[in-house]
């Protein structure tokens, strides 16, 4: 079975608490940004890695905007269930952007990134700032393209950011009027061009089911087949 969950900012406790204990070997739990474990290369952060390697079940992310894209580019690009990745540990792999991938028979197209407002300023003061956290015209021209060779119909996006459709509408009630960012305008083209049955993301680290399209994900694991499990 496949679960969705959002951020985790390196917080083992998500991986290894209670909450996870119903998921069994041969599970994936999705993971939408800001995965966190890969930030600083220490010890400690590979103690963790290596707690994480012994979970039953596998896990697979999409980058955030709180990544070390220094450190996580230097993993190895591997075919990953139809699709490209790059694998972290045996039962750990970072989703590419743009690519198409086949879990359990359900198609699943997966887009990381994003840029927050104020987070480039903020986090330049503090050099844990990544130019990569920001989707590459390439990336996205790839996205295009692999949708089209799909008849753009999949199963499921997993994406970090909303398209700002879908964001405007959260933000707007927490932070008041939305600065849209250049990533949501290019997930706008999802919500217009593709057939998707649902669509999570995390970047909100919020926990709302938003209708038959939409969910928000934030410290829940959500089973993927959402519009299934509600009725």
């Amino acid at each position: 079975m496949i679960y969705v969950t959002g951020d985790m900012h390196g917080d083992l406790s998500r991986i290894t608490g209670h909450a996870v204990s119903k998921l069994k070997k041969g599970d994936t739990l999705l993971v939408c940004g800001d995965f966190g474990f890969l930030w600083d290369g220490s010890k400690k952060e590979e103690k963790a890695l290596k707690r994480i390697a012994k979970s039953r079940f596998q896990i697979a992310f999409v980058d955030g905007v709180h990544e070390n894209y220094d450190l996580l580019d230097s993993y190895p690009i591997e075919d990953y269930a139809g699709g490209k990745a790059q694998k972290i540990r045996d039962n750990l792999y970072h989703l590419l952007r743009g690519e198409i991938y086949e879990i359990e028979g359900k198609t699943i197209f997966a887009f990381g990134g994003g840029e927050e407002e104020g987070e480039i300023e903020l986090r330049k003061d503090f050099s844990t700032c990544w130019e990569q956290a920001m989707p590459s015209e390439e990336e996205m021209t790839h996205g295009i393209e692999n949708l089209k060779k799909h008849d753009n119909q999949v199963d499921y996006i997993i994406t970090h950011y909303p398209s700002s459709k879908i964001g405007g509408r959260i933000f707007k009630r927490k932070f008041g009027e939305p600065k849209m960012s250049a990533v949501q305008i290019y997930l706008n083209q999802m919500e217009e061009h593709v057939s998707y049955k649902h669509w999570f993301f995390g970047s909100y680290h919020i926990d709302k089911y938003l209708g038959s399209l939409h969910t928000s994900v934030f410290s829940k694991l959500v089973p993927i087949e959402q519009k299934e499990e509600r009725k």
